[in-house]
């Protein structure tokens, strides 16, 4: 079968740059993180306050599409007492 054919290339250089990849991890992996914390605290609170406008918003919409189906009911109900009469 072809795909037990299969054999990757690796030379000297690879394994040179994984074993450095792992010996500089320990460093580089804590000052990543310092980095990247603070940037995704920013985008949380960003999010957040996306959520909180549009729910303000929502009830603000909803509030007044109930005070206007209030208002319309009224005046249905007004105008059937009137065709009774």
């Amino acid at each position: 079968m072809a795909m037990w054919d299969y054999t990757p290339k690796v030379d000297i250089w690879t394994g040179v740059v994984i074993g450095a990849g792992l010996l500089a991890a320990p460093v580089v992996l804590p000052i990543v993180a310092g980095v990247v914390r603070p940037v995704v605290k920013g985008m949380f609170k960003g999010v957040l306050v996306v959520y909180e406008t549009g729910r303000d918003l929502i009830s603000d919409t909803l509030a007044g599409a109930e005070g206007l189906l209030e208002e319309a009911k009224s005046e249905v109900r007004a105008e059937l007492a009137e065709g009774k009469k």
